[in-house]
């Protein structure tokens, strides 16, 4: 079976499931399981029965409906994967086991470090600026770099000019910044830098270009690793799933979901900051369903903070704005059937907050409104969606606030671009220290952006309206929807284009 070889237990699986089959399609269904096999991250060769079952469980879902194909994946699911530089990929660690807490050990903290650099490290080494060009072939004109690393500066005792170094910038004494990597740190000259385009904050990865001397690193120009489209990184890791612990579909069910997608997905509705114990915000939620009443969405996402009141209030008023924003999603049959409510929670709201990632509002206050609304999905802060084949990332946040008020140099113009290719370049929601935007160690994964989803939703209430592309990956931010004009964002799936709306009174 093309270098597979099935175990005794699994053959026989395999014969079972071919006899109930006719006999001119034993041969399609077998490369049906061969199309699913070669898609999924196998360890060995050598398949089980275990192996076996999903991949036939796999091509049994070929056959489902595609109309409504949504899923919601929480932050604490995420598969973590480990970049192997010996073996150049990625293998899967394994998922922490029951009674190990959530928090992690101190080298689960230097395991976040290590393992966003070397997916920096892997991303950038394959661009063509630092890709030497092959044996054999004519080079071209174009100038071509090579990655340094920390420790080849410190082991140098003359000068060096032209040095090229990734590394993520730290302070590590007071009045000075250093440059960071696996293997060693080494003190920075910012004095004649030219900044690229972002937003520059400690724990940032950039590539550093200056000269080296005196065990100091002059730097001349600071940037972010450059970024890579989805489709190049599937090119490179097709078999690996970052984005969810659900196998991979066969080419074939793939081909059809994309053809179902371009006529039969429908739309996908962002609001964040949503003060569900204001009249003005209930009234704004009334007259937005009753407009999607006659064509509901698939999902709407609502981000939060859901409540506007502190201490000791905010409590009975979160548990009463769920009830009468239940009671309002009831006055519209359409859309209580049709459409999905997915509930994220921001930092500020009740429950286990201030660090990342944080999980869904407690089921003590929500199991009422579940009962009213079946469809509703309080999630973790981040979450992920897929819809058909799309893949969709939503993170509240106060970013902007927060990558400004820390830069080393914060732009003057433009700046949700800067952001957003500040937070892509860095492959990591929070580039930010742990102290400022602290994280659970053991589920950092859970903020990874890799390969570059189709949509990255920013809910930030710092930073306006805005949406922007880079490389395929569309970029927004809905807005604040009761502290702002009620704006909201559409997204259409199926020509993948964002619309940008407002309640009106």
């Amino acid at each position: 079976m093309y270098g597979y070889m099935l175990r005794k237990d699994a053959t026989e699986r395999m014969c079972d499931v071919l006899l109930l089959l006719a006999e001119n399609e034993r041969k399609s269904y077998l490369d049906k399981i061969l199309m699913t096999l070669q898609n999924q991250d196998m360890k060995s060769t050598m398949i089980g029965v275990e192996e076996l079952d999903e991949v036939i469980d796999e091509c049994g879902k070929e056959g489902e409906k595609t109309k409504g194909l949504l899923q919601v994946f929480d932050a604490f699911t995420v598969p973590k994967y480990t970049y192997s530089t010996e073996f150049k990929k990625f293998f899967r660690r394994e998922a922490a086991k029951p009674g190990e807490g959530t928090f992690g050990s101190a080298d689960h903290k230097v395991q976040v470090f290590l393992d966003r650099y070397w997916l920096l490290y892997q991303r950038t080494s394959r661009h063509k600026l630092f890709t030497p060009p092959a044996s054999g072939v004519r080079a071209t004109d174009a100038k071509k770099y090579r990655l340094k690393n920390v420790e080849f500066l410190l082991g140098c005792t003359s000068k060096l000019k032209e040095i090229i170094v990734l590394g993520m910038i730290t302070k590590i004494h007071e009045g000075k910044l250093h440059l960071e990597d696996p293997t060693g740190i080494v003190e920075m000259n910012l004095r004649e830098a030219k900044f690229q385009s972002g937003i520059f904050t400690e724990s940032t990865f950039v590539l550093a270009e200056g000269s080296y001397e005196d065990e100091v690193f002059h730097i001349t120009a600071l940037g972010f690793p450059p970024l890579e489209p989805a489709k190049n990184t599937k090119s490179y890791y097709g078999n690996v799933n970052f984005f969810t612990t659900n196998p991979l579909p066969c080419t074939k069910s793939l081909m059809k979901l994309r053809a179902a997608e371009s006529t039969e997905a429908g739309m996908i509705v962002f609001l964040s900051n949503i003060y569900l114990d204001q009249e003005k915000t209930l009234e704004a939620i009334d007259i937005l369903l009753k407009g999607f009443d006659n064509c509901p969405p698939a999902c709407f996402v609502m981000c939060g903070r859901f409540c506007s009141a502190h201490g000791s209030s905010h409590l009975p008023k979160l548990r009463e704005g769920l009830v009468n924003l239940s009671q309002i999603i009831t006055r519209f049959p359409n859309i209580e059937k049709e459409s999905r409510f997915v509930l994220v929670p921001s930092m500020s709201d009740y429950g286990m907050n201030k660090m990342l990632p944080r999980p869904p509002l407690p089921s003590i206050i929500t199991e009422e409104f579940c009962k009213k609304v079946p469809k509703a999905i309080f999630t973790t802060n981040p979450c992920r969606i897929q819809y058909f084949t799309q893949e969709i990332i939503v993170y509240r946040d106060d970013l902007m606030k927060k990558m400004c008020k820390n830069s080393l140099k914060c732009p003057t113009k433009d700046l949700p671009a800067n952001l957003t290719k500040t937070i892509l370049s860095q492959s990591f929601l929070s580039p930010l220290p742990i102290h400022i935007n602290p994280l659970f160690w053991r589920h950092s994964q859970a903020l990874q952006i890799y390969p570059m989803p189709d949509l990255l939703v920013l809910c930030d209430q710092s930073a306006p309206s805005f949406e922007t592309k880079h490389v395929g990956c569309i970029n927004i931010n809905p807005g604040s929807f009761s502290c702002g004009d009620f704006n909201f964002k559409v997204y259409c799936a199926a020509t993948k284009s964002v619309e940008e709306s407002k309640i009106e009174f």
